[in-house]
C-alpha cells in the first residue's frame, strides 16, 4: 500500500504479521508535520549512547529529539545524558518513562537477554520499536515478540547495518541480476582476531543466559546476510560447536584487568583505563549494579562457545556452510557463492591480500568509528564464468560506520524513510526473528546431535524467497 509520507515519517522494513499470510510493507507514518519525532533509548551502554545515542543527536538536530534515558544502573543513565548532550529526564523505570513521555518510537540497546522485555512492553504500550540485533535470544522470547507485535497497530525494526554497507550491496546485486544462475551453495567464514572476539568473552556476552552465545549476539549479522542475500529463509540447521580457548581452559585467571596478578604476562591483558570514555560509562558506576567491563576472559562462569561450525539448508535448497572463529590472528571475512552459471567470491581484511599497517586494535576503532573523513578506495569481487573467465569488480569501499552500513541505515530510517531502496535493506520483525533462529537452532544441535528445522522453534514458516 502507497502513502505520502512527510520528511519526518518513520519508515519500517517489512514484517510478516501472521505466519502463512502475505508479506506486508509496514511504515511509521506518524504524520508529524513540523515537529520532531521523539525517542526515548533504554540501555546506555555504549552501543546506545553512541550509534544510537550521540550521533543521532548530532546528526538529526532538526528531526528528532531524545524525550528519555532509562537503564537500571542509575549512574550509566546520568553519564548518557551528558555525552550525548540532551535536556531530556532520565529513569530507571521504564514504564514511567514511557507514561511521562509519550515516545513516538522506542530504541532498545539494552542487554541481549532483556530485549524481549522492552519490546513487548513498549509495544503494548502503543510506541513503535527500533532494536539492535540480535531480536532476542531464544525461540520463547521470539514467540512473545511476533505475538506481541500481531496484538499491537505498531511494528519493530531491527538495525542491521551490514546490509548498507556498499560492499555487501554489491554482492547482493550481482546475486539479485542472475550473475551466476540459481544459487546452489555458500561458503561464508568470519574471524574475530584475538583483541575484538577475546572482548566478548571479557564482557556479559560471555554468559550466554545474557547474550545467547555468539551464535545469536555476533552470528545474527552474518545470518541475517545470508538470508537477505540468498532472498530465502533457513530451513534446517546441524552444527557443532566448543569452547576450548577462552574460559576455564587457561591455567590462570585473575578478578580482572585491573586487579590482577598476572598483567606482565597475560598476552590479553587490557587496560580499561586509558579511555575515558570507559572510566566514565563503566568503571566510575560498578557500585551501582556490580557490572564490571574488564573482566577476566578466562574466568570459569563463562560458557558460550569459542569455535562454531555449521551447515544450514534454505527453502530455495541452497546449503550454507558457515564458521566463526574467536582468536583469529587478523580480523575478517570471506564468502563464495556457487552458482549454476559461475561463482562469486568476497572478502575483507584478509591480511595477507593486502598490505595494511594498521594493528588490529586500530582496524577494529576505524571500523566502530562515527566520523572522520575517510580516504578513497577499493575492495575487490570477483565473479567468475563456468565457461569463461573471471571478472575483477572493484568495489568502493569505506572503513567507518561498518564499511559505511552504520550512516546509510541511519539516513534511511531518520532521513529519507520514502526513498524507494532497490535492495530492501530495511529489517523488520521477521528478518530479525529468521537471522537468530538460525542460532538458536545450532545451539540446539549442538546440545542434542540432531539436526534442528527451524518451524519447530516458532510459528514462522520458512518461504523460498523473502519477498
Amino acid at each position: 500500500m502507497k502513502s505520502n509520507y512527510s520528511r519526518r515519517s518513520f519508515l519500517a522494513s517489512v514484517s510478516m504479521l501472521a505466519a502463512g499470510t502475505a508479506l506486508s510493507t509496514s511504515a511509521f507514518s506518524f504524520g508529524l508535520g513540523s515537529r520532531k519525532l521523539k525517542i526515548a533509548l533504554v540501555g546506555t551502554g555504549v552501543r546506545g549512547t553512541s550509534f544510537w545515542g550521540k550521533r543521532l543527536v548530532d546528526v538529526y538536530p532538526d528531526l528528532l529529539e531524545f524525550v528519555g534515558l532509562c537503564d537500571i544502573n542509575p549512574g550509566r543513565v546520568e553519564y548518557a545524558k551528558k555525552y550525548m548532550k540532551v535536556k531530556c529526564n532520565t529513569y530507571t523505570d521504564f514504564s514511567k518513562m514511557i507514561a511521562e513521555n509519550s515516545p513516538d518510537l522506542v530504541i532498545v540497546t539494552t542487554t541481549d537477554a532483556t530485549h524481549h522485555e522492552y519490546i513487548v512492553r513498549g509495544l503494548e504500550l502503543g510506541c513503535d520499536i527500533l532494536t539492535e540485533k540480535p531480536l532476542t535470544t531464544d525461540e520463547d522470547k521470539c514467540q512473545q515478540i511476533l505475538d506481541a507485535e500481531r496484538k499491537s497497530k505498531k511494528n519493530v525494526i531491527v538495525g542491521f547495518n551490514y546490509r548498507w554497507s556498499p560492499y555487501n550491496t554489491k554482492v547482493k546485486e550481482l546475486l539479485r541480476d542472475g550473475s551466476i544462475g540459481k544459487i546452489t551453495s555458500v561458503d561464508f567464514h568470519w574471524y574475530l582476531n584475538t583483541y575484538h572476539g577475546a572482548s566478548y568473552f571479557r564482557r556479559w556476552h560471555g554468559l550466554r543466559q545474557e547474550g545467547g552465545t555468539l551464535w545469536v549476539h555476533k552470528a545474527t549479522h552474518h545470518f541475517d546476510l545470508l538470508n537477505w542475500w540468498l532472498d530465502s529463509d533457513p530451513q534446517e540447521v546441524f552444527a557443532y560447536g566448543d569452547l576450548e580457548h577462552y574460559g576455564s581452559n587457561n591455567p590462570f585467571r585473575g578478578k580482572n584487568c585491573r586487579d590482577c596478578k598476572h598483567t606482565q604476562t597475560c598476552k590479553f591483558y587490557w587496560d580499561i583505563t586509558k579511555s575515558r570514555r570507559d572510566v566514565d560509562l563503566y568503571v566510575n558506576n560498578e557500585k551501582h549494579d556490580g557490572y564490571i567491563r574488564d573482566n577476566c576472559l578466562f574466568r570459569e562462569e563463562i560458557n558460550i562457545y569459542d569455535k562454531m561450525s555449521a551447515q544450514v539448508k534454505y527453502k530455495n535448497n541452497a546449503i550454507v556452510n558457515y564458521s566463526l572463529t574467536t582468536y583469529s590472528p587478523f580480523e575478517g571475512w570471506r564468502v563464495a557463492f556457487n552458482g549454476t552459471k559461475g561463482r562469486i567470491e568476497a572478502w575483507l581484511d584478509i591480511p595477507y591480500h593486502k598490505k595494511e599497517a594498521l594493528s588490529q586494535e586500530e582496524l577494529h576503532a576505524l571500523e566502530m568509528s562515527q566520523g572522520g573523513q575517510e580516504v578513497a578506495r577499493y575492495e575487490p569481487v570477483i565473479l567468475h564464468n563456468v565457461w569463461g573467465k573471471h571478472k575483477t569488480i572493484q568495489v568502493p569501499y569505506e572503513r567507518g560506520g561498518h564499511g559505511g552500513g552504520d550512516k546509510r541505515l541511519h539516513d534511511k530510517v531518520f532521513k529519507d524513510p520514502d526513498k524507494k531502496d532497490p535492495f530492501d535493506r530495511a529489517a523488520g520483525v521477521r528478518d530479525g526473528a529468521m537471522s537468530i533462529l538460525i542460532g538458536i537452532a545450532a545451539r540446539k544441535s549442538i546440545e542434542s546431535g540432531r539436526p534442528v528445522k527451524i518451524a519447530e522453534l516458532t510459528d514462522l514458516e520458512p518461504r523460498i524467497s523473502r519477498i
